[in-house]
Order: structure tokens, then C-alpha cells, then sequence
């Protein structure tokens, strides 16, 4: 426990103000010699009274569509510290449907949420629990964006709490300092590079490993993931 205090993320965050900002990415899977654009996605943020909405939408194209369509939607809203309150995510894949909501609580450093999966076979609901501030899929990288990035410490391991619609993960994140990335249109682009890594209880791995690169400016835009794969990797692209 004395260890996992430790090493917990800066509680200072930087103020920002993202309202009224689309992103839109390339997905490209990559494996040795192929290079195909598979998917798009966007990243919009709306600046509410009460804090901020964001939404991210992502599509396979319509060569895709023809192996493997995709269509998912992940809604998150947020008070002004971008602390969620609310977050559904919509999957649609191929035949596949679900809807997972996350309502999110909190009582002084502690973090409760209350999650419901929706599925064709029936509901089911869970509480739970952290002892910190604990965030979902979406509002964890509006968390990264609000980052002193002066205050973390090149190649030491930070934790936080993710909640997905089922369980408590846990992410570890290293962060790797500046680097020089190359973006897919040949343009090259100073990033704050980050690793995730996503455990549950005990240290087994839930989720493939991602690394990230956030631009150095002020606006601190996710430019670059890559996720890895059984068989080549997923590479998502910022596009200006």
C-alpha cells in the first residue's frame, strides 16, 4: 500500500479549457509491410455548465465494414476538475451489441460508481470501490492532458483506477519523456510519450499494452497511440 502511495499520479493539474474542440484520428493496423487505413474515430469535448461532455465515436471504413464492422461510442461527462460523472459505453460489432453505463460518486478522496451492462441475454449491475480518484476510458486521457508533465519523473511507474463496466482495473502508466515522433502525413512532432499497462487485482494483465504520445504544447493533443495485437499492431493517428 506504502508503495502504491508513492508512486500515485501528481494530484496537480494544469487548468485547460477544451471546450468546443473535434479531433479526428486515422486507425491503421499495421503488420510488417502492410499498412492499411482500417477505421476513423473523433474525439469532440463540449464545454457544459457544470463542466465538460466529451465523445468519442470510431468506424471501420467500408472495406473494413465487409470483414469486420465497427461502430462504438463512448460518452463521458465531467465536472470542471474532469472528475466523471457519467460515463455509457455503446458497442457494435459485426452482430454484437452492448451498452455499459457507469454512474461515478464520490465521498471525500473516495471514488464509488454504480455499473449496469446492458445485453440481449439480460442486465446485470455492479458496485465499486477505490480509496482514490478513479476514472473510465475517456476522462482518464482529459486527466493525462491536465497533467504538470515538469513533475513526473522520466521511467518511474505511476498508478491510477480505472473502472470499466465490470471490474476495477488498474493502470500502471511510465512515463518515457520528449520524443521525436514521425505523424502519418511525414511530419515530425515533439510528444510527451507515455506506456500503459492494464492489470486487475492480483497483477493479471486485463488489457493489451498502449503507448501514447501527447503534443508538448499547450493544447496537449493525443497525436499518436499504438496498441499491439496478437498478429501486428493498431496505430491511430491524429489528423490535422
Amino acid at each position: 500500500m506504502l508503495l502504491v502511495v508513492a508512486m500515485a499520479l501528481p494530484q496537480q493539474l494544469q487548468a485547460r479549457d477544451f471546450s468546443n474542440e473535434t479531433l479526428h484520428y486515422e486507425i491503421v493496423y499495421h503488420w510488417g509491410m502492410i499498412w492499411k487505413h482500417a477505421a476513423d474515430a473523433t474525439l469532440s469535448t463540449r464545454k457544459t455548465r457544470d463542466g465538460y461532455f466529451a465523445q468519442l465515436t470510431g468506424k471501420t471504413r467500408s472495406w473494413a465494414d465487409k470483414v469486420y464492422p465497427v461502430r462504438d461510442t463512448l460518452k463521458c461527462t465531467m465536472n470542471h476538475e474532469f472528475k466523471p460523472l457519467h460515463y455509457e459505453k455503446l458497442t457494435h460489432e459485426k452482430d454484437y451489441y452492448a451498452r455499459d453505463v457507469i454512474k461515478f460518486s464520490y465521498n471525500y478522496s473516495h471514488t464509488s460508481a454504480h455499473c449496469t451492462r446492458y445485453r440481449k441475454s439480460g442486465n446485470t449491475s455492479i458496485d465499486l470501490s477505490a480509496k482514490s480518484q478513479a476514472y473510465d476510458m475517456v476522462s482518464v486521457f482529459y486527466m493525462l492532458r491536465n497533467l504538470d508533465y515538469d513533475e513526473l519523473s522520466r521511467n518511474k511507474n505511476y498508478t491510477t483506477v480505472i473502472f470499466s463496466g465490470k471490474e476495477k482495473e488498474y493502470l500502471t502508466i511510465n512515463y518515457k519523456g520528449v520524443e521525436n515522433i514521425k505523424m502519418r502525413d511525414g511530419t515530425k512532432r515533439k510528444a510527451h510519450c507515455i506506456a500503459f499497462r492494464f492489470t486487475q487485482k492480483g497483477g493479471k494483465k486485463s488489457s493489451d499494452n498502449i503507448t501514447a504520445w501527447m503534443s508538448t504544447d499547450d493544447s496537449r493533443i493525443p497525436l499518436l497511440l499504438v496498441g499491439k495485437l496478437p498478429v501486428g499492431e493498431v496505430k491511430c493517428y491524429y489528423k490535422n
